[in-house]
């Protein structure tokens, strides 16, 4: 199962989320085609990926920021941009285009010191948006635990479209990520479990003090934990493709 849309209209344009979407897609496209050389690609991915022993070298400190833009295939990427699109533009709406800006750039340089602290050795090289993405979302539980968002699951020929509460999503998602990172080998590939995990907790940390201008508990009191908006309400609606019988 994984998020489609929230029901949780953003009152201004997201350019910086729109701005990132582009960035990480352009940057993707740009080093594509390096995936049908895997030696060009490890080549490419030593330069700018994050390698934490480089870090414990001394070398390498650019991997923090460049490794934000980089993704290990097309799910990789198209994966992070849809968890950035669906919860990006309200903690832009919340903290503002430079605030979130920071802010997101904030929770990736957290995410990879987390994934550092816990391999400091490891030579396997850490890419992806997904620490950064996933402050927004500690952000986003902190601000908005009871907006709704509609998931998809699907389960081989079964298919459905879901809205739940966020908490129980993001919960579950946090929940799995620290599963994965006690479960996991410090020096194996594969998914960057405690960097998820810190991103997650930093991104919570960051979005405290909006949260306390709100009011703290009182801003939960006041909107129960739904937006403080009217929600954005969706549904389906006949196919206008006409039904063509077939012939006897």
């Amino acid at each position: 199962m994984f998020p489609i849309r929230d029901h949780n209209p953003s009152g201004t344009t997201p350019f910086v989320t729109y701005a990132l979407l582009l960035v990480n897609v352009g940057i993707f496209v740009s080093y594509y085609a390096l995936f049908s050389d895997v030696r060009a690609l490890y080549v490419f991915y030593y330069d700018w990926a994050l390698i934490p022993a480089r870090i414990s070298d001394g070398s390498g400190w650019v991997g923090f920021v460049s490794s934000l833009f980089l993704h290990g295939g097309i799910m990789h990427l198209l994966g992070n941009m849809l968890f950035l699109y669906v919860f990006g533009d309200n903690m832009e709406d919340e903290m503002g285009h430079a605030g979130f800006a920071a802010f997101y750039l904030a929770c990736g340089l957290g995410a990879g010191l987390a994934q550092y602290v816990t391999a400091p050795f490891s030579q396997v090289p850490t890419v992806g948006a997904s620490g950064a993405i996933a402050g927004v979302m500690g952000g986003y539980l902190l601000m908005f635990p009871k907006a709704r968002i509609d998931i998809f699951i699907f389960f081989i020929v079964f298919f459905k479209i879901l809205p739940i509460p966020a908490w129980i999503l993001l919960a579950v998602w946090f929940a799995l990520q620290l599963n994965g990172g006690f479960g996991s080998v410090a020096d194996e590939g594969g998914v960057a479990y405690w960097a998820h995990v810190g991103g997650f907790i930093i991104g919570a940390a960051l979005t405290l003090p909006v949260w306390l201008r709100r009011g703290g508990p009182a801003y939960w009191s006041r909107t129960r934990g739904h937006p403080p908006h009217p929600e954005a309400r969706y549904q389906l609606t006949a196919s206008r493709i006409p039904k063509v019988r077939p012939r006897r």
